[in-house]
């Protein structure tokens, strides 16, 4: 069994002044037994978090968080599974008249694709992913 990490987790951790490696090992102790993991789709998330930092300082300690967390754990990329599973899993939900953001599909289509649960504070849009465990962080 493994973790998908969302970008929600990764950014609670580091806004509460943590390091990525406090806030792996956090994580770790909450979710024992779990091989952790991230979609590439997190990281997009936390660079888009860095380069919307409003000062210099934040910036930096945002790329640094970052760079530490992107090689504290194995990255998914988006392979041809996983876009045709969030494309499936997109339709049927859009033809129930389910909407959700196009980053949160992808990652939560990762987890599926590989097997994992998702681990989140963003309970609202994983929810809604046809047999993705999620885990709330």
């Amino acid at each position: 069994m493994g973790l998908i990490l969302d970008s929600s987790v990764l950014i609670a951790a580091e806004r509460k002044g943590s390091n990525a490696r406090q806030a792996m090992t956090a994580i770790a102790r909450r979710v024992p037994s779990q091989d952790i993991a991230m979609s590439v789709v997190t990281l997009m998330e936390l660079a888009h978090g860095a380069a919307r930092a409003d000062t210099p300082e934040r910036k930096a300690l945002r790329l640094q968080f970052l760079r530490e967390i992107a090689a504290a754990a194995p990255v998914h990329r988006i392979t041809v599974p996983i876009a045709l599973r969030a494309g499936r899993v997109d339709g049927e939900s859009t033809a129930r008249g389910i909407r959700f953001p196009l980053a949160d599909l992808l990652i939560g289509a990762t987890a599926l694709e590989v097997g994992y649960s998702i681990a989140t504070a963003n309970l609202r849009h994983f929810r809604l992913i046809p047999g993705l465990n999620v885990i709330a962080l």
